[in-house]
């Protein structure tokens, strides 16, 4: 395997669910979540824990597509990004797992996106973005971990 493209997935792996000395992962900050937990919102006005799991899952999905180049590839839950966990079945236990599971199949999709991509291409830019491939790639880590330390947050704000 190319190494850059190694180093691409180790990246990704850390931020989302891999041993790293950052601390807890996205995948790490939903471990134990309740339904009331991923219901809270310290605002009405502000996005609750279920609402950002379904969100990193799109994005994960935005960067599979801009690195495949298939635009005929389509999120399944709708709206697409910040759908409402309540709209697809209501916010039972099941579901939340079910969209938790979303988040990881996202993950996975990605991942085979990053390994198959061409380490020559790394440096081009996705059409329609002023983005590098690679730049999307570390940004989706990041947007990874920006999002765990909110959870984390939210987490921390809801027992007070």
């Amino acid at each position: 395997m190319d190494p850059r493209i190694a180093l691409l997935l180790q990246i990704t792996d850390q931020a989302y669910d891999k041993k790293s000395w950052h601390g807890t992962t996205l995948r790490g900050s939903l471990r134990g979540l309740t339904t009331e937990a991923a219901l809270w919102r310290p605002d009405p006005e502000r996005h609750n824990i279920w609402e950002l799991v379904l969100h990193t899952a799109y994005w994960k999905y935005i960067v599979r597509r801009r690195l495949t180049g298939d635009k005929s590839l389509s999120f399944p839950r709708t709206p697409s990004n910040w759908p409402d966990p309540a709209a697809s079945g209501g916010a039972t236990p099941a579901a939340l797992r079910r969209d938790v599971a979303l988040l990881k199949d996202q993950h996975d999709l990605l991942r085979d996106a990053i390994r198959t991509f061409p380490p020559k291409k790394l440096g081009g830019r996705a059409p329609e973005s002023k983005w590098a491939y690679v730049e999307h790639v570390h940004g989706i880590a990041a947007h990874d971990l920006y999002h765990a330390g909110q959870i984390q947050l939210l987490k921390r704000l809801m027992k007070r």
